[in-house]
C-alpha cells in the first residue's frame, strides 16, 4: 500500500503544478468578467472564473500572467466604473451647497457622455470634459459652456465618420451648447488610436492543442515519456496489492504462469 500511496501522491504534485493558478482581478462584474475572458480566449489563454462575496474573481496560469496583462490594457478591460447620476444625486440627508451641486452635476454628466460614447464599436476608452455656462464676476458676461472629448479606439473605428455624429451627441447633452455654431474653443474631439496588441509567442499546433513553438520541445519530450509513466504507475498500482491479486493479474496479462503448469509430471 505504501507504494500505492507514494505514486498517487506523486500524481497529484504533478497536476497541482500543472494546474498553478493566480487571481489577476477581483470584486469584478458579472458583464466585465465574461468580457475579460473572452478576449484572452482570442489569445488561447484559459482564464477561469469563480463567485465570491465581493464579485467575480479572474484567474490565470502563472506563466500566462504577463501575456494576459498586454492583452487586457490593450483592449481596454476591464472597463472603468462610472457612477450613474442616480448614485451620485442619492439622498442621504446632507445639505450641500450650491458649488458641491455644481460640482456634482458636472461631474455626473460627463460619466453619463462617457458611458454612452462607450457604446460605440472599437472604442476603448471615453472621457468626456463638461464646462458649463458660468458668470465670473457681477456684471461680467456669460462664460459659454464647452467641452472636450478624448477617444482612444480600435482600427476598427473611423473616426471621420463618427466625428460628427459625436459632436452633435455631446452638444446636445451640455447646457448652453445645444442650438449654436460650434467652434475649436467650445468643442475640442482628439482621437487616438490604441497600440494593436503584438504577441511575441509563436504558438504552433500539437496535436489538438496550440503551445508556445518554445516548448514544443518540452511537450514531445513528455509525449515520449508518457508511456513509460503510464508502466510505472501500473507497476506501483502493482505492488500494493495483496499477493495472490498480484498473482492473477499478472497471470491475467501473461507475465506469470500459474503454478498448475508450472508444476512437473511425476512419473
Amino acid at each position: 500500500m505504501k507504494y500505492l500511496t507514494a505514486g498517487l501522491i506523486c500524481l497529484m504534485l504533478l497536476l497541482s503544478g500543472c494546474s498553478d493558478d493566480t487571481d489577476l482581478f477581483t470584486g469584478m462584474s458579472e458583464q466585465d468578467s465574461n468580457d475579460v475572458i473572452a478576449s484572452l480566449a482570442d489569445q488561447h489563454i484559459d482564464a477561469r472564473k469563480r463567485s465570491e462575496k465581493t464579485g467575480v474573481v479572474i484567474s490565470v496560469p502563472t506563466a500566462e500572467i504577463n501575456r494576459a496583462v498586454r492583452i487586457l490594457d490593450a483592449a481596454g478591460l476591464p472597463r472603468r466604473s462610472r457612477t450613474s447620476l442616480g448614485e451620485i444625486f442619492k439622498k442621504e440627508g446632507v445639505i450641500s451647497t450650491p458649488l458641491e451641486e455644481r460640482a456634482r452635476y458636472i461631474y455626473a454628466l460627463s460619466q453619463e457622455l462617457e458611458a454612452t460614447l462607450s457604446q460605440i464599436d472599437g472604442v476603448i476608452v471615453a472621457r468626456v470634459h463638461v464646462v458649463l455656462p458660468e458668470r465670473i464676476a457681477p456684471g461680467e458676461p456669460v462664460q459659454p459652456a464647452s467641452a472636450a472629448v478624448f477617444i482612444k479606439h480600435t482600427s476598427a473605428l473611423d473616426p471621420d465618420s463618427v466625428r460628427g455624429r459625436i459632436q452633435q451627441m455631446v452638444a446636445s447633452s451640455i447646457p448652453g451648447m445645444s442650438g449654436e455654431p460650434l467652434d475649436s474653443k467650445k468643442f475640442a474631439i482628439v482621437f487616438v488610436p490604441a497600440a494593436e496588441f503584438q504577441d511575441t509567442e509563436r504558438l504552433v499546433s500539437f496535436g489538438p492543442f496550440l503551445v508556445d513553438s518554445a516548448n514544443l520541445d518540452f511537450w514531445n519530450r513528455m509525449l515520449w515519456l508518457a508511456p513509460f509513466a503510464a508502466l510505472l504507475l501500473i507497476a506501483l498500482i502493482v505492488l500494493a496489492l495483496r499477493g495472490d491479486w498480484r498473482d492473477a493479474l499478472l497471470q491475467r496479462i501473461g507475465l506469470r504462469r500459474s503454478a498448475r503448469t508450472s508444476m512437473p509430471v511425476s512419473a
